[in-house]
């Protein structure tokens, strides 16, 4: 009996062992997978950082180009208006046309400029009205960048 105890002793301190390596290959492959786990989680925060500077650059640029474009809309509005006085001023010359000759030929010509400031004006608005729609592309495009950097 003495003999069977000693070789379940024997056989049990061999499970030992081998439940020792065991834990010790396990706290390696667990030290290697706590590494991996923290080198990936600096790689997120840095890829985090990244999006968030990203983001933030976005911002800024989206924020200047809005205050761009409300300074377009702005200069656009007082074009209109601009313009709309002109044309109310056009129609107050017509009413008053009734003069000499001379006078007649003065309100022709300033008439006559009226209508080319006016050219000018639109085109001016058209310009600018290019100009505010490729800014909003350009935003759209920003937005479309910053989805997709998320």
């Amino acid at each position: 009996r003495l003999i069977g105890q000693q070789q379940e002793i024997n056989n049990l301190i061999q499970g030992r062992n081998a439940a020792d390596e065991e834990n010790t290959r396990l706290k390696n492959e667990f030290s290697n997978l706590n590494q991996k786990f923290k080198d990936k989680s600096q790689e997120l925060k840095d890829t985090e950082e990244c999006a968030q500077k990203k983001e933030e650059q976005n911002r800024l640029v989206i924020k200047k180009l809005e205050e761009e474009n409300k300074g377009l809309n702005t200069c656009c509005t007082d074009l209109l208006n601009d313009l709309e006085k002109l044309r109310k001023q056009e129609a107050q010359w017509k009413t008053e046309k009734s003069g000499s000759d001379a006078r007649v030929k003065n309100l022709e010509t300033d008439l006559a400029e009226a209508r080319e400031q006016m050219k000018e004006l639109q085109s001016i608005c058209s310009n600018l009205s290019s100009q505010v729609a490729v800014k909003q592309k350009e935003t759209s495009q920003k937005d479309c960048d910053v989805i997709r950097a998320k």
